[in-house]
């Protein structure tokens, strides 16, 4: 280190393994008269005793105290608590401004930074929190079957953000979306015979994905979305060993959208084995002759690039507007 008189503030994420520290970080660290801590159980500490740096422990006391000691032992290094010391800048800020020139220079040093989807391994932490002992009973006593009601709830929340492009909403959906897949693998790791983690989910979808884009991280050739989207159906055929074009395709899914699905895949397929004509409306509608209506029009709606069920659920709302301005309502 310099002859000018230093505090070093060093900073590290708790989401990255220990002992990975940038090259300055290692630097201040060997270099440093003197290195201090205030939490015993801080990540790093291990590492940095297993490299030769000495650290030594000190009551954090209140951040003004703490921030009296800390400018009092400069030149030095202080390893930041993962909590990130609440209220210790400002302490210090105050005291070099109170006491200028009689502090020393201070130096907030990154040690290590959070990379992409980081916070992913804090959702982890908390879903572990809560299913284990002492976390949340009702948590606790959840399982993948009464998680399925609250999971097509948010499935259906998050795509009614997205078609009303709210995008304060889609993100906390998003979020609730997420917190499912963590629920269901952090339920999955607890299986007395068939254990698996979200690591292992997040591992299958990465081959999967990789697996069916070729195009991208093989060497096979994709001019176009139709191209790409003939490779996936064969990728998946293939994998998944299917008879039918319809295998694969959920009967638990709404009416609706169950016979798009179907549709599209015939359409894909380029399946003409079944008759496709034009649909007459009836002078009477029964059960039957609806159903045959309702699936020529998801035919002619996949014929003509319209998403039915999305266009049904807009035309519904246009519905519901109608209705409460004819009761004398504020429209949605």
């Amino acid at each position: 280190m310099d002859d000018t008189a230093k505090l070093i503030l060093l900073t590290t994420t708790h989401r990255v393994a220990p002992g990975l520290l940038s090259w300055p970080a290692w630097e201040a660290l060997r270099g440093a008269d003197r290195v201090l801590a205030g939490d015993p159980a801080h990540p790093q500490l291990p590492a940095l005793r297993q490299a030769g740096v000495e650290v030594e422990l000190v009551e954090q006391g209140s951040a003004p105290a703490l921030a009296r000691l800390l400018t009092g032992s400069a030149p030095a290094v202080w390893l930041g608590s993962p909590d990130g010391d609440p209220g210790l800048t400002d302490a210090l800020a105050r005291i070099a401004v109170e006491e200028a020139g009689q502090v020393p220079e201070i130096e907030i040093l990154p040690g290590s930074y959070d990379l992409p989807g980081a916070r992913l391994l804090d959702l982890v932490s908390v879903m572990d929190r809560l299913r284990s002992p002492g976390g949340c009973p009702w948590d606790a006593e959840q399982t993948h079957a009464s998680l399925v009601k609250y999971l097509v709830e948010e499935a259906f929340e998050l795509v009614e953000a997205i078609e009303e492009d709210d995008r304060e909403t889609l993100r906390e959906e998003l979020g609730d979306v997420l917190l499912q897949v963590f629920f269901h693998s952090r339920i999955a790791e607890e299986h007395g015979e068939d254990p698996f983690t979200i690591d292992d989910v997040a591992g299958d979808i990465v081959e999967k994905l990789m697996y069916r884009h070729p195009h991208v991280f093989g060497d096979v050739e994709a001019s176009g979305t139709a191209q790409v989207e003939a490779n996936w159906e064969q990728l998946k055929a293939a994998e998944k060993q299917r008879e039918s074009v319809l295998d694969g395709v959920p009967a638990g899914l709404p009416a609706l959208a169950y016979a798009a699905k179907l549709v599209s895949r015939v359409r894909r397929a380029g399946f003409t084995g079944v008759p496709d004509e034009p649909y007459e409306l009836p002078a009477e509608l029964t059960s039957e002759s609806a159903g045959e209506l309702l699936l020529a029009v998801v035919q002619r709606a996949h014929d003509a690039g319209v998403d039915v069920d999305a266009a049904l659920r807009a035309a519904a709302r246009g519905y519901r507007g109608a209705v409460r301005a004819a009761e004398g309502l504020a429209t949605d």
